[in-house]
């Protein structure tokens, strides 16, 4: 066996190994509000359940490895006092990626992922709507376990309310784990899906994908499109130019001859089949002819 001691590897290096090693991680989706009222959307996977009596769940937004800053959410719930756990099933997970997309402050990640802010019962952030499980939480105590780059922030959270969505629900009124279909980080951009197995979604672009919120009507709305399909779609720096646009249709119509005269409906479904190979420009392109 290789053998290192800690202190010997760089942070980043140490931080990787540590990840990759350490997993699966379940995923803490957390809702936070900052003191000025703006919603804030985030995932940890440095997250668990520690306790039952009381319900006491810990996750940790650690600082910053490249540069020793903070992130939001810990400036919120530093603020606050309150945050809200929400589960990630398979069918949000890419739009749980793209919201770790580090967007400047002010910015909602709900509308940037395409994701429903959902009113809470009892503290102020906001509930994920398409999340199967809820956790609205107060906050009892962060504990710092350091100042330099990578150290983590340990967050307490007492679980005041939780809410469960029925679906996943079996006749027992117990959760059904096939049905809640969650999912959990692993190293690098690698994730597992409880029921399947391995599987790998891109990192959000480092300069930013355009968000949800920046889709035309007819493909933010879609019916066809899920979301994942969306959160793919909406990790792109740019939309293609009306002349790749024009150039790739005509290409197109040699396989797909009605192209030109097909419905939103149709080219939402063509569309769909191309991001199911990964390939979301040419996705792009069809959905803006």
């Amino acid at each position: 066996m290789t053998s290192f001691d800690p202190k010997s590897l760089s942070t980043s290096k140490l931080h990787g190994y540590l990840l990759s090693a350490v997993a699966p991680r379940p995923i803490a989706f957390a809702s936070t509000m900052g003191a000025d009222g703006n919603p804030n959307l985030s995932p940890f996977s440095f997250f668990n359940v520690f306790s039952a009596n009381p319900p006491i769940m810990i996750f940790s937004p650690a600082r910053r490895v490249r540069d020793n800053t903070t992130k939001h959410t810990l400036q919120n719930v530093e603020a606050t006092k309150e945050v809200v756990i929400n589960v990630v099933n398979y069918d949000m997970v890419h739009q749980m990626s793209l919201s770790s997309t580090e967007y400047p402050e002010g910015v909602n990640e709900f509308e940037k992922s395409g994701l429903t802010m959902l009113k809470s019962d009892i503290v102020k952030p906001f509930r994920v709507a398409e999340a199967p499980v809820q956790f609205e939480c107060k906050v009892n105590d962060i504990v710092k376990l350091g100042t330099e780059g990578g150290a983590g922030n340990l967050v307490i959270c007492e679980v005041v309310k939780l809410h469960i969505d029925e679906d996943v629900l079996d006749e027992n009124g117990t959760i059904n784990q096939q049905k809640l279909d969650l999912v959990a980080r692993a190293g690098g951009s690698y994730y597992t899906r409880a029921k399947k197995g391995f599987f790998e979604i891109p990192k959000p672009l480092s300069t930013q994908g355009i968000g949800v919120d920046n889709f035309p009507d007819h493909v933010k709305n879609s019916m066809v499109l899920t979301g994942n399909d969306l959160g793919m779609l909406a990790n792109v720096e740019t939309l293609p130019t009306d002349e790749n646009i024009k150039g790739f249709i005509e290409d197109l119509g040699e396989r797909y001859p009605n192209i030109k005269t097909a419905t939103h409906r149709q080219k939402h479904k063509l569309a769909r089949n191309y991001l199911s190979f990964g390939d979301v420009e040419s996705a792009w392109k069809i959905l803006l002819s």
